[in-house]
This record gives structure tokens, sequence and C-alpha cells, in this order.
């Protein structure tokens, strides 16, 4: 069982990431008796769903899935109806409520949009743990605009001891996005003219000329120890660790992986002319070889 999970997982590892819900589905196809191993396991980008009751959007993973269908957090009822559903004690749900209020005011001031949704469960050895899910999309409104989405699924467990509470954080962030170019032509190379690729499979798969996508996941974790004055206090404490968490992978990816990106590309391909960038070349040998002397 084990060997077989960590292939599929391994397996998921080198597929690429902006197809990792179709992938994940025809691993289950495949492998059914493991779907439960398999969803743990992977993060996917986070589903959008509206509760019925409420009206109000709230998003879909793993953590408030039972079966087929998921829980909300607004009126606490599965969407489609489960009689049996898993659903947190009383006083665990209230905590939870006044969790989506606070996450909802920071979704608002952080990312000016999109849709904030926290789940909490009880846990064996008498604690509790959480999710704190946020999503962000990016939705063209003209076929040469950019596209996108950013995908925040914080995962944290809370152990109280006396008037302080141990919490272990587990931050995964998924981006994606998608640039086109501002031509409608493709652009004329002389006598060396690429040709439109060949579209692959049918549907959304097929990627257009001038069209670049960038996707990929990162993963971080943390463990810290807070005062712990009342049951609201985990609500501060938990949105301070995923409020710095979050500053910290966003920088990490500007400044990293992004500007990583760009210094390929830019290695890859000269703007200006080659000739141009030899001379400058000669005359700073040229400027150091008088300074030594």
């Amino acid at each position: 069982m084990g060997d077989l999970v960590d292939s599929m997982l391994d397996l998921m590892r080198r597929l690429p990431p902006t197809h990792v819900e179709e992938n994940v589905a025809a691993l289950v196809g495949i492998c059914p008796d493991y779907a439960d191993d398999l969803l743990g396991s992977v993060d996917q980008p986070l589903k959008l769903r509206t509760d019925r009751s409420t009206g109000r959007e709230y998003l879909a993973c793993d953590y408030n899935r039972d079966g087929e269908s998921y829980r909300s957090p607004w009126s606490n009822e599965y969407e489609p109806p489960l009689d049996d559903g898993t659903v947190p004690t009383p006083r665990l749900r209230q905590l939870e409520i006044k969790a989506n209020e606070a996450f909802d005011t920071y979704r608002e001031m952080y990312y000016e949009g999109g849709v904030s949704s926290v789940f909490l469960w009880d846990l064996d050895d008498g604690g509790f743990a959480g999710v704190v899910l946020l999503k962000k999309a990016l939705v063209p409104t003209t076929p040469t605009e950019p596209s996108g989405s950013w995908d925040s699924i914080h995962v944290f467990e809370a152990a109280e001891r006396g008037r302080q509470a141990h919490y272990k954080l587990t931050s995964t962030i998924m981006l994606q996005l998608v640039t086109r170019s501002n031509s409608d032509s493709p652009p004329d190379n002389g006598p060396f003219k690429k040709a439109a690729p060949e579209p692959v499979g049918s549907g959304s798969g097929a990627r257009k000329e001038g069209e670049v996508s960038l996707s990929g996941s990162m993963t971080r974790q943390t463990e810290q120890d807070w005062p712990l004055q009342n049951q609201e206090s985990h609500i501060a404490n938990t949105g301070r660790m995923i409020e710095e968490m979050e500053i910290k992978m966003r920088n990490l990816l500007q400044e990293v992986y992004f500007g990583k990106t760009r210094d390929v590309v830019f290695d890859l391909r000269s703007i200006e002319s080659l000739e141009r960038a030899r001379r400058q070349r000669e005359l700073q040998k040229e400027l150091v070889g008088f300074i030594k002397r």
C-alpha cells in the first residue's frame, strides 16, 4: 500500500502543476481504493462553491469534504445534504464562526477581494486542528489580459498547555499565472518565421503562441508558543502566525523564484545588441587595466 501511494505521489511531483486536478482524477480512476490517501496528500487548487442557505461563497477542499459532500462554514450544512456528516462540537463551532469573521476581514485587507474559509475539527488528544483557506483569482476580460490564481492553505494544530498554547502550522501556496501577447499577429522573424504550435489534445490544454504559463506550489512549516487568555486568543495567535508566514512566502516568491526566472530568461535572450554588449565588456576590461596600473 505504502509503495503504491509513494509511487503516485512521486509521479505527481513530476507532472505539470497546471493539470494537477486532471492527473489526480486519472490516478483515482486507476486506483480507486487509494483515493482517500491520494486526495489527502496532494494539494489541489481550491474550488469555489455557494452556500444555498445563505447565498455566500466558500471554498471546498479535502478538509471540509465528507464523501462527495462539502460542509459550508456559514451554515454548517453539507452540500449535497449529508445526514451523518462530521461537524465540530458546539463549543468549537462558535470559535469557527468567529474565526471566519476575522479572516474575512484579513482577506479584504490583504487581498482586496477573493474568498476565505475556516474549518475546525477536534483531535483525539483533546486539542483541535483547523485550516484557513484563501483564494484570489484574476479573470481576464479580454483575450490579451493575463489570468491566474493564488491559493493559500494553512493547516494548524493547537494544544493547550495551561495559560499557553502550542501551535504547529503548515502553509502551502499554489500560484498560477498566464500571460498573453498583446499582438494579434506573430512577430516577423525574417526567413526563420516561427510556426504556430500544434495543439496537443483538445480543449483548454492547447497552448497559444505568445502565451507564457508559470505555476507551482511551495510549502513551509513552523511551530510557536503563544499566551492563551481565552478561547478567542486562538484566533489572534493563529492569525499572527499566518500573517507572518504569508509575508515570508510572498517575499520568497518575488525575490527568489520570480527573480531567478527573470535572470534565466534575460540570460537566454538578449534585448540589446550582442556587439554592443561585447564592446561594453571590452571597455570595462580596459578601465580595470588602467586602474590596476
